[in-house]
């Protein structure tokens, strides 16, 4: 893999992990998140008047996207509310590739190879590892690790509407910005009708770092589609799922979470996982 495609995508995982972390360390949770998704959409905006419309042929893929980012986004908001960035993350984006595994084998009668059996018993490994660890310090909570594997269905179902929605589009980067756009609009009605003042308020308060959020989200999504025009895609997938290490990184250097020597195994035995499932 090229040097630049490497980087790339190493900027995009740490891209990713940046704005969950903007997201995990804001005191309201949902706010911060719609915030995010509605600066995606505003820079979205800026440009897709110049970009060409998706095919007909991928609309029903992009509003069956729409929902399911909806709820995605809602399953992170709701999943950093009681628990730590080290610990959720890693749930999410390590668990999907597992349970993409899983789902393939159970309904399609595809068995993964013996290296994506090993990935899927080192993801395993690693949430074991991970709800042990919790619970030995006393801050394992059941319905963020519940929601934090829900989300990892969630991802496996978007993962799998975009990727032929977006070949069908004809435009992957057009497909994507109507995606951000339309997944905003939703969100940030649900929030000014309930929230109303508050949400004014924040929004006036915080616009920048909703801005900074959504670049980040926009950024991360648009190096991986990029990075997938140069390189095999199993590989960009496999290199993206560095974004667990990232996200430990920042929980430990700036959130200044606590991380024992058994978290950091569980995070790394999730990632190798992850990494071994994209590439089998």
């Amino acid at each position: 893999m090229p040097v630049d495609v490497v980087t790339a995508v190493l900027l995009g995982a740490l891209l990713h992990a940046t704005w969950n972390a903007l997201v995990h360390a804001a005191s309201d949770k949902f706010l911060d998140t719609v915030l995010v998704v509605g600066g995606a959409g505003a820079l979205t905006a800026c440009w897709l008047p110049f970009a060409p419309a998706p095919a007909v042929e991928s609309w029903p893929y992009l509003a069956a996207s729409i929902l399911i980012h909806v709820g995605y986004f809602t399953f992170v908001a709701f999943c950093y509310r009681n628990a730590e960035l080290s610990f959720v993350y890693p749930l999410m984006r390590g668990s999907a590739p597992a349970l993409s595994a899983l789902a393939v084998a159970l309904l399609l009668n595809e068995s993964p190879s013996l290296g994506g059996w090993i990935g899927v018993l080192l993801v395993s490994c690693g949430v074991i590892l991970l709800a042990g660890d919790s619970s030995r310090s006393g801050s394992f909570r059941l319905t963020p690790t519940a929601l934090a594997l829900g989300n990892a269905g969630v991802i496996v179902m978007y993962t799998l509407v975009d990727g032929v929605g977006a070949r069908l589009s004809g435009h992957a980067f057009s497909y994507t910005g109507w995606m951000f756009l339309l997944t905003a609009v939703p969100l940030l009605v649900a929030l000014f009708a309930r929230r109303g003042l508050q949400a004014t308020r924040h929004v006036r308060l915080n616009w920048a770092r909703g801005l900074m959020g959504g670049a980040c989200t926009l950024g991360s999504y648009g190096l991986a589609l990029w990075a997938m025009t140069r390189a095999p895609i199993a590989l960009v997938a496999a290199l993206r799922e560095t974004s667990v290490v990232f996200a430990m990184l920042i929980a430990a250097g700036v959130l200044r979470e606590q991380i024992s020597g058994l978290r950091y195994l569980s995070i790394l035995a999730v990632g190798a996982g992850a990494i071994a499932i994209k590439i089998a």
